[in-house]
């Protein structure tokens, strides 16, 4: 079977992985420097998303280093179907998180000045933790992309 790009058990699918783990750590690290983000159920949110993508995107990248030092094949049925539930699940809270934060802070930051007559409220970096949510996203979608191809051609 030909290797797809971001594979895993492969250097493209761990670098994928990393790249998760990257992008979520910081979207976590951003939002708890914004002050007061605690008390807005949508910031919450992305926060506990982004920490179980965090959580599950480490565990992978183990998997992936054992897999590689060991020469190991992950693309056994089983395993697919348990990294490509485990994908989706991710990718949707990810993104479910990600737009209903941004969504409360484009109502706040555009419809109503909430970021201007509140100085201490720390829009940019909400913002911020936001875009870097999205990207987090955006690389679960080409994993759980993938994985379906796998699991498709297994």
């Amino acid at each position: 079977m030909k290797e797809l790009l971001g594979s895993p058990g492969s250097r493209s699918g761990l670098a994928l992985r990393i790249g998760q783990f990257t992008f979520a750590a910081a979207s976590i690290a951003v939002m708890a420097s914004a002050s007061a983000f605690s008390t807005y159920t949508a910031f919450c949110f992305l926060i506990a998303s982004m920490g179980l993508q965090l959580l599950w995107s480490f565990g992978l990248a183990c998997l992936d280093v054992y897999a590689l030092r060991r020469k190991r094949d992950l693309q056994n049925p089983i395993l697919v179907s348990l990294f490509v539930v485990g994908d989706w699940v991710t990718a949707m809270l990810s993104l479910a998180a990600a737009c209903s934060s941004a969504g409360v802070i484009v109502l706040y930051a555009r419809d109503l000045d909430f970021c201007k007559r509140q100085s201490p409220f720390p829009c940019s970096r909400i913002e911020i933790s936001i875009s870097l949510a999205f990207f987090t996203w955006f690389l679960i979608a080409i994993s759980s992309h993938v994985m379906f191809w796998i699991l498709a051609s297994i």
